[in-house]
């Protein structure tokens, strides 16, 4: 007679931020920290109210040029911003169980 395999359905994971919605909320928290205004933000970065909006929700993918105009318009650094962000991403991403019947760490033979 055969065995009963016991059935375990997967486990339902987050899915990974997107870069653009992380981009986002970053320059956002950034500008109301500093008590700054939308429309003076966007003037400063040679973009639309709406526009700058739309980044801050996670709406559109802004080119590197576009970035870096709102940085400056922030007068924060590019490579800091871009450091935390990666850093979040990494932080939000779920970790992957280990495999059922394997070790989790490194695995030591000997002949």
């Amino acid at each position: 007679m055969a065995d009963v395999v016991e059935f375990r359905p997967r486990r339902k994971t987050e899915p990974e931020p997107l870069w653009r919605e992380e981009l986002g909320r970053s320059l956002r928290a950034i500008r109301e920290d500093r008590g700054d205004r939308l429309v003076d933000v966007a003037e400063r970065a040679g973009v639309s109210p709406q526009y700058l909006s739309e980044i801050e929700r996670g709406r559109k993918e802004p080119s590197s040029e576009m970035i870096a105009a709102v940085t400056g318009a922030l007068g924060i650094d590019l490579a800091d911003l871009l450091g935390s962000i990666a850093g979040q991403v990494r932080r939000s991403r779920p970790v992957a169980p280990a495999p059922v019947g394997r070790p989790a760490g490194p695995l030591l033979m000997a002949a």
